[in-house]
């Protein structure tokens, strides 16, 4: 467990993206998340040691229901195990509230909260055999593909999954939409290129893709041509690269393999920000919040000749009215930003406190 008290990580800055945070941390990191709300009651945490015999950890996402008080991180692991773990309102450290594994085990590809449903506790599952499934409501199995993206649509009783067959660096190009009320397909349409990652926003009816190459594709979620691409450097490896929306959706970012993030204008494509994380390595993970008119974005890079892990965290303070608007409680209240990283052998969550 690593704890980082940044004085400066919630002050108002009019800089684009700016590192408030860097640290090292010992194994490989493949998944990354940053708590809804970045509130906790108390500065002392307590790290909660994942079992390895579980597998690595895949994917993690925060979700609040509506008779709990604190947030609770679902977590699913490359043996299929599905993970809930909570802060305790008594001694505040972390616990297992439940695990169970999944079907035969297969590995746990995406994860997502209902959003459409207050209060609702339902999480959608991606897995490695086929299958998305939301938690006790259905699951339904897709013939050679593989889940990369899920994105619970609001008020519709939709799924919108954006799919891909891997194998070794070869990709398919699906995204289905399907009915939570009774597992109908209700479209399917073939992408013009492989999707390595994808992200969607629902408001606007459109998503983002890793197409693969020197680039990320938006497309509407009814289908058709690209609505824009966003133009990256080369890579100089084949591996999937995150994108994800961020700043209420006026930024796409996504990640690269030679160690720069990079920060679009959602509406022009022109790159705003060139975030350097590392040197000429591969940034592994990322992960985007939005918080009170600030952005945050939190990424990592493994290990590199037998190293720690980097992490590093970067702000930009997007509405600085929205952020005056918020910040009334008392000079007592604290603020912090918790951000739980998963090491490839013992998983550890780690969390960054601010006062």
């Amino acid at each position: 467990m690593l704890s980082i008290f940044s004085p400066s990580l919630f002050s108002g800055s009019m800089q684009r993206y700016r590192k408030v945070a860097a640290f090292s941390a010992a194994g490989s990191i493949h998944a990354i998340a940053i708590s809804l709300d970045g509130q906790l009651t108390s500065n002392e945490v307590t790290a909660m040691t994942h079992l390895e015999s579980r597998g690595i950890v895949s994917s993690t996402v925060w979700m609040k229901t509506k008779h709990t008080f604190a947030e609770t991180l679902c977590y699913g692991t490359g043996s299929g195990y599905i993970v809930f773990i909570r802060s305790s309102p008594i001694n505040k450290q972390f616990q297992e509230i439940c695990a169970h594994r999944l079907g035969l085990g297969f590995e746990i590809t995406c994860l997502a909260w209902d959003l459409s449903t207050p209060g609702a506790s339902c999480i959608a599952i991606g897995t490695c055999d086929n299958v998305v499934q939301i938690q006790s409501v259905f699951a339904v199995c897709f013939d050679n593909t593989v889940p990369k993206e899920i994105s619970s649509v609001d008020h519709r009783n939709l799924l919108h999954t954006c799919y891909c067959r891997q194998i070794v660096v070869t990709y398919f190009r699906n995204r289905v939409k399907m009915s939570r009320k009774d597992r109908s397909i209700l479209s399917e349409y073939r992408c013009q290129s492989v999707i390595g990652s994808a992200s969607v926003y629902l408001k606007k009816g459109m998503f983002i893709i890793d197409n693969a190459t020197n680039s990320f594709t938006m497309y509407h979620l009814d289908g058709g041509e690209p609505i824009r691409t966003f133009i990256t450097d080369p890579p100089s490896i084949q591996v999937p690269k995150q994108v994800a929306f961020g700043e209420d959706y006026r930024i796409v970012v996504g990640r690269s393999n030679k160690g720069t993030v990079f920060v679009f204008d959602r509406r022009t494509g022109n790159i705003l920000d060139t975030i350097q994380h590392a040197s000429a390595t591969l940034v592994q993970t990322i992960a985007l919040h939005d918080l009170s008119g600030q952005c945050i974005i939190a990424c990592t890079s493994p290990p590199v000749d037998r190293k720690k892990a980097l992490i590093t965290i970067w702000t930009h303070q997007y509405n600085v009215r929205k952020e005056k608007s918020t910040s009334t409680k008392s000079s007592s209240s604290r603020r912090n930003l918790s951000v739980v990283y998963i090491p490839y052998v013992c998983v550890t969550p780690l969390f960054i406190q601010t006062d």
